[in-house]
């Protein structure tokens, strides 16, 4: 048998009927309000919010399950400052609402060390699904080494940070863990104590309370940006702040892989795809397309999202493109209404071929070629002026197929995952 479906409630311009489901007296879910919002998810490694409005029903449906998981959660951890199962009526607090940008109900947004998650929870809503997604995010996202030489051994296409320390109750770790914690997803973070990092330390001052060795911080940058050599932190350990800031800026590169996982979170961004496909093994392609993007595009960062894609995941797009592996490597336009082919990836080598291409998006004229043929110069006139050739029969550009991997319509789920 099918289970239901449930969709979200969107706010309308006025209500017909108000009415609500009851409610346990003995809240499990911490309410939040204007008040406490700022002290709870700046005292708290992880906060789940569910965004509610007592109007819909489907807020009511989810009522107590979210209860019932906020009363797991507590059992399994229970010490302060780790996790808070929160909620919040954006009727009443109309200002947080307004905050985190919700337009439907329920919402449910995780806050990480007081920063919110770039997705929303769109997996199974339930009291035991809840309860294992706030475990997985709390499990340690930092792996361990005991010799150097393991670290010879990390996959050189992952970013990567590495922490160097005396003893794990240091108060610097905690700051590097706070840190690894937020950017899990997007960098590896790997750890070393002791004596198995000993050769890294410099001598220690008189009298430190550091013990043996001064905390190292090393960023490690993939195969493909391998120009750029390890860069070590040289700010305060102890200020989650400006480590977290320094580690964004490593971590979540100008260029970046598209994957089926991160899809969702790419175009909800809503800036149009520039994506270069290429053969799984292809690295030279990746490490040239991200040196042209950094050097020649990072003006156009705010307008457009820079991206590698595998050919061999993404086929489809290809086959849409009229393309195939043998074609590869290619840079194509994803406008999120339509897809649209760099003519020559050797061009991307020809300073200014890339950027055009992007300009030629924003002002229609790939889309316009692409009915109408090229634009040439019209006789008699400026030479900036422009006419269309003869008009060919009235095609359309294939349509994008990336947008079909954002959010699903059916995005608010209660009884199971999205298909």
């Amino acid at each position: 048998m099918k289970l239901p479906r449930f969709k979200s409630c969107v706010p309308l311009l006025f209500v017909l009927v108000s009415f609500r489901f009851g409610t346990s007296e003995a809240d499990e879910a911490f309410k939040m309000n204007a008040e406490n919002i700022d002290m709870t998810l700046a005292s708290n490694e992880l906060v789940f919010i569910n965004f509610y409005a007592e109007w819909c029903r489907f807020s009511n449906l989810l009522a107590p399950i979210f209860e019932d998981a906020s009363k797991k959660v507590k059992e399994a951890f229970p010490e302060a400052g780790r996790v808070v199962m929160a909620k919040v009526d954006c009727d009443k607090e109309s200002s947080i609402a307004s905050r985190f940008h919700i337009t439907k109900y329920p919402t449910l947004k995780l806050i990480r060390n007081g920063q919110p998650s770039k997705r929303e929870y769109r997996g199974q809503r339930s009291a035991d699904a809840f309860a294992e997604f706030i475990t997985k995010q709390l499990k340690d996202p930092i792996h361990e080494f005991h010799d150097l030489k393991e670290l010879e051994k990390l996959d050189n296409k992952k970013r990567i940070v590495v922490g160097y320390f005396d003893r794990r109750d240091q108060p610097e770790y905690n700051t590097f863990r706070r840190v690894a914690t937020n950017l899990k997803d997007d960098c590896q973070f790997h750890v070393g104590f002791g004596d198995s990092v000993s050769a890294m330390h410099p001598p220690e001052k008189e009298g430190s309370l550091l013990g043996t060795g001064s905390p190292i911080i090393v960023f490690r940058p993939d195969v493909a940006l391998s120009h750029e050599n390890d860069e070590t932190y040289k700010g305060s350990l102890s200020n989650f702040d400006e480590l977290n800031i320094w580690a964004q800026e490593k971590c979540v590169p100008l260029v970046r892989e598209i994957t089926f996982e991160n899809a969702e979170e790419l175009t909800e961004e809503g800036l149009p795809f520039l994506i270069l496909f290429h053969k799984p093994d292809d690295t030279d392609s990746i490490k040239d397309y991200k040196a042209i993007i950094d050097n020649d595009l990072i003006s156009e960062k705010q307008n457009v999202n820079f991206l590698t894609a595998d050919g061999n995941r993404f086929a489809h797009p290809l086959h849409h493109l009229g393309k195939s592996m043998d074609d590869l490597p290619l840079i194509a336009i994803d406008s999120f209404r339509h897809m649209y082919l760099f003519p020559n990836f050797k061009d991307m080598y020809t300073p200014g071929k890339l950027k055009q291409f992007l300009q030629d998006l924003y002002n229609g004229k790939l889309h316009r070629e692409f009915h109408y043929g090229p634009d040439t110069p019209s006789e008699n006139s400026d030479s900036n002026q422009i006419h269309h050739v003869e008009k060919r029969d009235a095609t359309s550009p294939p349509e994008s197929t990336f947008k079909k991997l954002g959010p699903s319509k059916n995005r608010y789920t209660l009884l199971r995952d999205e298909l």
